[in-house]
């Protein structure tokens, strides 16, 4: 699709997506490509500006992550943030140094309003610092335009070659007006138009896909998730009857959800898709005997999937394509899309075979963060009911239960987490009767995991050596970064006896107070 684009360039820092994405809320699209890609590859994808993002070592130290001089010679307008304004000083003649003390958090920084980074805002904001160097000397050409009372270039600016550098973080929400300066480099200094939107994203996927698959045959990955929920409808909208909906219940679905998927989905469902389901629960326990280690977990549900699919293909018939709902942040996290490690193997990325037997796979949602996927449902005319469901990753409960998979602890974690949502949602419906609005600490996403610790306890006046449930709820705009919502004590109190209460197996409970970072949302 020819769109207009910025490229964020990763330096290694941990909110490479966070700044792509906040690029996307000022309706301009994003990639992320690691700093080892070459210059011209980064010019052949004509993008209207360039963003450097942070990263964890010093510009100065040997081996550190770099970039060449004629980066900032193409006439393109580069913004760096952090490592990368420290780096954009280095390169051009600048200095950086080791301050004496590290500059951390929440900072009150003076900005230079006349600056096109800071038009519109207020003199005075509270930013989000994060850095032990400092850039002690401009570069030539630059002018400081925001300081602190440590650091006297906080931001600095090059305007005739169009190069503007910022020490702190503005994709956080840490950072007041954040937003608005990232909004003021790609409208305002590159010049984008802001035409990324989802209503044009829909009609061109559908002509893309149309185009693609012709009068071929398409197999479609449906969890019953929002992301593939959304492919396969949007597959639907292209090529009719063409697909083929695959579900399978690999047994670690949500509690009742394999009958939940296929009432929406199924032939009583409200979609002509044509629907299959495969149980295959103990072929899934029989694969994961015995595996703790949470990638190999991930690798063999991948693979398992895959495998499913081919077998399902040979009995339609001839099938060319593979659809799968695989999204934004599934590539990066599984290190496909920048310079970031690893986080963890998505089973639809990282996790797929090297062989795999379709002629092509078909990921339509693949450019989108999670927020974008919902609004392309919405414009779909998926219910939002169903577009706005929590998020459930790939692998399922397998990836809710730390250790090993086995059929009883998939019955403990269900039932413990469908009486934990149970009580939040309960707690929630009720506050509205009351208030009229949702409680301030609702979370976007809560669940119940089962930890691999095992421990006394006493139920019934006996002695009992059972599993611990660890319950996890956060606030996410993105899912990119998160933090434990507050849950008012008497619902966490309820659902705490409930669970031991109830589910055989369970004598204990934790809360999960882990914000992302450190954290990953899910427990593997």
């Amino acid at each position: 699709m020819e769109r207009e684009s910025v490229i964020v360039i990763d330096f290694g820092g941990q909110y490479n997506q966070l700044v792509a994405r906040r690029v996307r809320e000022c309706n301009v699209y994003c990639e992320i490509y690691s700093y080892r890609t070459p210059l011209q590859q980064i010019l052949e994808k004509k993008p209207k500006g360039i963003i450097l993002t942070g990263g964890p070592s010093s510009v100065y130290e040997e081996g550190a992550a770099t970039c060449g001089k004629e980066l900032f010679e193409t006439g393109i307008p580069v913004l760096g943030l952090c490592y990368g304004a420290q780096l954009m000083s280095h390169v051009l003649g600048g200095e950086v140094k080791r301050a004496q003390n590290r500059e951390y958090g929440k900072t009150e920084t003076f900005f230079d309003t006349t600056s096109p980074l800071f038009q519109g805002l207020p003199e005075k904001n509270i930013v989000w610092m994060s850095h032990f160097d400092y850039i002690s000397k401009l570069a030539p050409g630059f002018t400081s335009v925001a300081h602190t009372a440590n650091t006297p270039v906080a931001a600095a600016q090059n305007v005739e070659k169009n190069l503007y550098a910022i020490q702190f973080h503005p994709e956080v929400l840490h950072t007041d007006n954040g937003t608005r300066m990232l909004y003021n480099f790609v409208r305002n200094v590159c010049g984008c138009a802001g035409d990324w939107k989802m209503d044009s994203f829909v009609e061109h996927a559908i002509r893309e896909i149309r185009e693609k698959v012709g009068d071929g045959k398409v197999l479609c990955a449906l969890s019953g998730g929002v992301d593939s929920s959304v492919a396969a409808v949007l597959l639907s909208k292209a090529v009719g009857k063409q697909l083929t909906c695959v579900f399978v219940d690999h047994g670690l679905l949500r509690k009742n959800e394999g009958d939940e998927v296929e009432a929406v989905f199924g032939p009583k469902g409200s979609y002509e898709l044509n629907f299959i389901r495969v149980n295959a629960q103990e072929r899934y326990y029989s694969k994961l005997a015995g595996v703790d280690e949470p990638e190999r977990k991930r690798k063999i549900i991948g693979e398992e999937f895959i495998r499913i699919f081919e077998e399902e293909a040979k009995k339609i018939g001839r099938v060319d394509y593979l659809v799968q709902g695989t999204i934004y942040p599934d590539v990066v996290e599984s290190g496909l899309g920048g310079e970031s490690a690893v986080i963890k193997s998505h089973h639809n990325v990282g996790g797929l075979p090297e062989h795999v037997d379709f002629k092509e796979i078909i990921e339509p949602l693949r450019d989108l963060f999670k927020d974008e996927v919902r609004k392309a449902g919405l414009e779909l005319g998926i219910p939002p009911y169903l577009v706005y469901r929590q998020p459930f990753p790939g692998p399922g409960l397998g990836v809710r239960i730390v250790g090993e998979v086995t059929a009883d602890k998939v019955r403990m974690v269900q039932d413990a987490d469908a009486i934990y949502r149970q009580e939040v949602d309960s707690a929630v419906e009720a506050y509205k009767a009351e208030h009229g609005e949702e409680p301030k600490w609702m979370p976007n996403q809560y669940f119940a995991a089962l930890t691999n610790m095992r421990s006394v306890g006493v139920m019934g006046d006996e002695r009992t050596y059972d599993y611990a449930v660890a319950l996890r709820a956060v606030n996410t705009i993105d899912f990119m970064t998160a933090e434990a919502a507050n849950i008012p004590w008497d619902v966490l109190q309820k659902a705490m006896s409930r669970i031991i209460n109830e589910v055989r197996g369970v004598n204990r409970v934790f809360y999960d107070l882990t914000s992302k970072p450190p954290g990953t949302i899910e427990m593997e």
